[in-house]
C-alpha cells in the first residue's frame, strides 16, 4: 500500500492535480476528450454520473462557464465546489433522476457524462460486464435528460462486451468515438466512447 502511494505521488497528473486545485487526475482525461472533441460551449448545462470526488464537474464548469451549469451525482456525499451542484443519489433510483430534473428544471441537459467504474474484483470478465451495465445504466439517463443533438461520454473497459454497447450508443448518436487519453494509466483498459448530435 505505501509502494502504490509512492508511487501514486510521483505521477505526473496526479502531481499535477494537486498543483492546479483539481480533486482527481482523471480532470486530465476530460481535458484531453475537450480539446479533441469539443464536447462543451460555453452556457451548457451538464450532468456529470459518478462525480465524485468532482474532478470532472470542476473541469465542466471551467469550459461552460457563469452561463453554463452542473450538476453531479454520485452514490457518495461529494464535497461542495461553488456553482456546481452536487446529489448524493443512485442513477438506478427514480427518484435520484427526479431529483437531477428538478435541479436542471429551467435548462436543456447538453452534456451528460459518465466516468463510473464498478469496484474491482480481480477477475477482469466480471469487471468488464459490470462496467458495461454501467456504462448502459448511464445511456438510460442519455434517453431520460439529454436534449437533441446533445453529447456524451463514457468510460468503459475493453472486452468483449464493448463491441455491443457501442452499437447501441451509435443508435443515438450521429457520431461515435472511441478514444484512450494520454492521462490514462499505460496499464488501464479503460477507453472512452464519445458520442456527439444526440437524435431524440
Amino acid at each position: 500500500m505505501t509502494r502504490w502511494y509512492t508511487e501514486k505521488k510521483k505521477e505526473h497528473y496526479y502531481r499535477q492535480a494537486k498543483k492546479d486545485g483539481y480533486r482527481a487526475r482523471s480532470s486530465y482525461k476530460l481535458k484531453q476528450i475537450q480539446n479533441r472533441f469539443q464536447i462543451f460551449q460555453e452556457g451548457d448545462t451538464v450532468v456529470d454520473l459518478g462525480a465524485a470526488p468532482g474532478g470532472w464537474s470542476q473541469v465542466a464548469k471551467e469550459y461552460v462557464g457563469e452561463t453554463g451549469f452542473v450538476v453531479g451525482i454520485d452514490l457518495q456525499a461529494i464535497t461542495p465546489y461553488e456553482d456546481i451542484v452536487f446529489i448524493k443519489g443512485d442513477i438506478n433510483d427514480p427518484l435520484s433522476i427526479a431529483t437531477i430534473k428538478e435541479s436542471v428544471s429551467f435548462h436543456e441537459v447538453n452534456v451528460v457524462l459518465s466516468d463510473m467504474a464498478p469496484n474491482i474484483s480481480g477477475n477482469y470478465s466480471i469487471d468488464h460486464a459490470k462496467s458495461i451495465y454501467l456504462s448502459e445504466k448511464s445511456l438510460n439517463v442519455v434517453d431520460a435528460l439529454l436534449e437533441r443533438k446533445g453529447s456524451f461520454v463514457c468510460k468503459v473497459f475493453m472486452g468483449d462486451l464493448l463491441d455491443e454497447f457501442v452499437d447501441k450508443v451509435q443508435n443515438r448518436f450521429t457520431i461515435v468515438k472511441r478514444f484512450s487519453p494520454p492521462a490514462s494509466r499505460k496499464s488501464s483498459s479503460e477507453i472512452y466512447i464519445i458520442g456527439k448530435y444526440y437524435k431524440k
